[in-house]
C-alpha cells in the first residue's frame, strides 16, 4: 500500500507564488545593480576626462608662468635733468631705478592684502562676539558698576559730613547769639 502525501493545493500555489515573487524581486535587482554599474563608469569615465582636461590646463598654466618667469622686468626710466623745485630742500631723491610691476602682478599684490585684512578683521570680530568674551566684558561690567556705586556712596557721605561740619558752627552761633 502506498501512502500519498495530500498537500493542500492553497499551500502549493503559496509556495509558488512566493517562489515567483521571490524571482521577480531578485531579476529586478539585477537589472537596477546592471543600471548602477553602467552609471557609474559613465561617472567615472567623465571623472577622468575632467581630470585629464585639468592636467592639461594645469600645464598651460605653468608653461605661462614659465615664461613670464623668463622675461625680463621692465624698469622705469629714470630722468637725468635735474629740477630745483625748492631751496629748502637741497637733498635730491633716489638715484636708482624704480621697478615697474606688471597689472596683474600688481593687482594680486593689492587683492591678497586685501583678503588678508578681510580675514584678519573677521577672525577679530569672531573673536570679540565670542560668548566667552561678552560674559567677561558683561561682568567686568557689572564689577565696575558696584565699585562706582560704593565710591559714590563714599562721596556723599563726606559731603554730608562737611556740610554738617560747616552748618553746626552756624547753628551754634545762631543759638549764642538768641540767648
Amino acid at each position: 500500500m502506498t501512502t500519498a502525501i495530500a498537500v493542500p493545493v492553497w499551500l502549493a500555489a503559496a509556495i509558488l507564488l512566493g517562489v515567483g515573487a521571490l524571482l521577480v524581486v531578485l531579476v529586478r535587482t539585477r537589472v537596477r545593480l546592471r543600471e548602477a554599474r553602467e552609471q557609474s563608469d559613465h561617472l567615472v569615465a567623465a571623472a577622468l576626462e575632467d581630470a585629464d582636461a585639468l592636467r592639461a590646463e594645469v600645464g598651460r598654466l605653468q608653461r605661462r608662468i614659465d615664461d613670464s618667469a623668463a622675461r625680463p622686468v621692465p624698469v622705469a626710466v629714470v630722468d637725468e635733468r635735474e629740477y630745483l623745485i625748492t631751496d629748502l630742500a637741497p637733498e635730491r631723491g633716489p638715484r636708482t631705478p624704480a621697478a615697474i610691476v606688471p597689472a596683474p602682478l600688481f593687482a594680486d599684490i593689492v587683492l591678497r592684502e586685501s583678503v588678508i585684512r578681510t580675514a584678519a578683521l573677521a577672525a577679530g570680530l569672531r573673536r570679540a562676539l565670542a560668548p566667552e568674551v561678552r560674559h567677561r566684558i558683561r561682568f567686568e561690567m557689572k564689577r565696575e558698576v558696584k565699585r562706582s556705586r560704593k565710591a559714590r556712596k563714599v562721596a556723599v557721605r563726606e559731603a554730608r559730613r562737611e556740610l554738617a561740619a560747616r552748618e553746626n558752627p552756624r547753628v551754634q552761633a545762631r543759638t549764642e547769639a538768641a540767648s
